[in-house]
């Protein structure tokens, strides 16, 4: 083994100071952890170590000095015992007892003790919210949404998704620790309002708004829903609040895949403007047809 002072290139009158910062700027260029695959630099790492934990002892240092003993802890006429950190020497010499590079590298860095291999560890998991058309909701479809990592994805938007409702994209989170998977990507829908249909359940509501004469003499309409427009005829004498029924028009369940209905709610709606002749055949009619028509009220 060479000289220990020469392989940490100090002289030796070096304090005991000056050895350990010698030593610890050595082992953060050196440490086979930040040198992967160099065997040269892992075999300077050892030597360095060595030397410094024969010299690092008070005893074993001065007895060097002395000439009593060999760089690698052996007696004076013996040689090739080798050197191993942390045991004894040859002829019962306790070379560097108590010495580990390990704890040295460390305390460099900060913290514990190093782990050379982190425990295999999936990757976090990141929610993204994405916010779709009501009739993307209750269609389905593709939407895109650009991930955290600037990566755009087509989202696959499921017939009947609610609000709040979390789409998982597998391996699209966090890289993982270790060599571990990496997390998914959570995608939170959102929804916005439509204009004028609700979804409850699996059913479609609508407020339909019909004139007055469509509510007296009961008329045929045309119907809105999320498959096309259809034809209802709205019964005679229909008053404002009736509920009318399109059965299959809702979406389907997630399970069953059995199709709800979509409720209509008529609403009359009357001129805008008021209207002379409108009120004068009101006023004829009421006349002779005489209505109470909140006496549940009392």
């Amino acid at each position: 083994m060479k000289d220990p002072y020469s392989v940490l290139g100090v002289p030796k009158t070096s304090t005991d100071a000056e050895l350990k910062k010698t030593y610890r700027n050595l082992a953060k260029k050196l440490h086979p952890d930040i040198n992967a695959g160099d065997e040269k630099i892992a075999e300077r790492f050892k030597e360095v170590s060595a030397a410094y934990a024969l010299l690092r002892d008070k005893d074993l240092r001065a007895r060097y000095d002395r000439g009593e003993i060999n760089a690698d802890g052996s007696e004076k006429g013996f040689s090739g015992a080798g050197f191993h950190p942390g045991a004894g020497g040859m002829g019962g010499a306790r070379f560097g007892e108590g010495f580990d590079p390990e704890e040295i590298f460390a305390s460099i860095f900060g913290g514990g003790r190093r782990q050379r291999q982190p425990r295999r560890q999936k990757g976090q998991n990141i929610t993204y919210r994405l916010k779709i058309d009501f009739l993307d909701a209750v269609k389905g479809g593709k939407k895109p949404l650009t991930l955290g990592n600037g990566k755009t994805l087509n989202v696959t938007i499921p017939e009947n998704v609610k609000e709040g409702q979390k789409i998982r994209l597998k391996g699209q989170g966090d890289a993982g620790v270790g060599g571990g998977p990496a997390g998914d990507a959570l995608i939170e829908i959102m929804i916005r309002q439509h204009t004028y249909y609700r979804c409850e359940g699996n059913d479609i509501h609508l407020d339909l708004p019909i004139t007055l004469e469509e509510a007296v003499m009961g008329l045929k309409v045309n119907i809105p829903t999320i498959d096309g427009t259809v034809a209802m005829s709205i019964p005679k004498g229909s008053s404002s609040g009736r509920m009318m029924r399109l059965k299959g028009k809702g979406v389907a369940d997630p399970k069953s895949r059995v199709r709800g209905d979509q409720f209509v709610k008529l609403q009359i709606m009357l001129p805008a403007e008021p209207d002379d002749a409108l009120e004068k055949s009101i006023k004829k009619w009421a006349k002779g047809n005489a209505q109470d028509v909140r006496s549940h009220l009392t």
